[in-house]
């Protein structure tokens, strides 16, 4: 004769309160849901730009390249018997900004094409499934860094330079001249490490990206050179006109040529530039795998 078991205890049921997540066939998940937003996508992006030592070394070699050329050209000068005559002191700075650039150029391709050579990529858009959403993260947060780190820079090497050369016959800088010579110019090198991102983003890999920038930076200049033909004076012309280096020295008032790009016309060019850059980026980004 068998002996009654005695009823087995039931399993305890957690009352948990349900958050105010989504239903899905009577079921409420206990986890609270949060609708992500761009500034999710922000907070991302700025902890891997502050996290990865290319961004430390890309800028700090940026910036001894900027204050380190701006500063021994003024010392040069200031210490040579030759005289400003009358020109714009914050012009010295130009030299180390164009070598600069290359850093912002590297550190930009470096922030979208990176991902795509570790597959960390496939992290990100699963994260984030809005690609168009993540694009615009990285430009924000990489043009932010960039422009501060380009207007420390500058305005050290512009305010120091002038003061070594206030001797030396050099102008004394108009509001405006400051403006342009600091803002302006930081501005138009932010845009164009904004750019190397979104070519960066376009061709995925972090040699070709780069290689296309400098080429974009420095070849029509050197092309310009070596244009000897008469028939081709036109092309010679805005070559020169419209390289990079043209329009970087507009800022100092120090144009290359005569013609072309005056004022403000460099930065409204590549503004322009990178907004159809852009475009054409998300709408790539949207057809494409990762």
């Amino acid at each position: 004769m068998s002996t009654p078991q005695p009823p087995m205890p039931q399993a305890a049921v957690p009352n948990w309160q349900a958050a105010n997540g989504p239903s899905y066939g009577g079921y409420t998940s206990p986890i609270p849901v949060v609708r992500t937003h761009l500034g999710h996508a922000l907070a991302s992006e700025w902890t891997k730009i502050k996290s990865v030592r290319s961004t430390i070394w890309t800028l700090g070699v940026f910036v001894v390249l900027v204050v380190g050329i701006g500063l021994l050209a003024a010392l040069v000068v200031s210490s040579s018997s030759s005289e400003m005559n009358g020109e714009n002191p914050l012009s010295l700075g130009f030299f180390g900004l164009l070598l600069g650039s290359m850093c912002i150029i590297t550190l930009g391709v470096l922030t979208t094409a990176s991902e795509y050579g570790t597959g960390m990529i496939r992290t990100t858009m699963t994260a984030c499934p809005s690609r168009g959403r993540v694009l615009a993260a990285k430009s924000i947060v990489f043009f932010g860094v960039a422009f501060v780190v380009t207007l420390v820079a500058s305005g050290f090497i512009a305010f120091v330079d002038a003061s070594l050369l206030e001797n030396n016959g050099a102008k004394d800088p108009s509001a405006g001249e400051w403006f342009k010579g600091t803002v302006g110019v930081s501005l138009y090198i932010a845009l164009l490490g904004l750019l190397s991102l979104i070519v960066g983003s376009i061709i995925r890999h972090s040699a070709g990206a780069i290689t296309v920038m400098i080429g974009a930076v420095l070849a029509p200049l050197v092309i310009a050179l070596f244009m000897f033909s008469q028939s081709l004076e036109g092309v010679r012309q805005a070559l020169f006109e419209y390289s990079i280096p043209n329009q970087l020295s507009v800022f100092y008032s120090n144009s290359l040529t005569e013609s072309g790009p005056s004022g403000w016309d460099p930065l409204w060019i590549i503004v322009g530039v990178t907004a159809v850059a852009f475009a054409g980026a998300v709408a790539l980004l949207e057809q494409r795998d990762v």
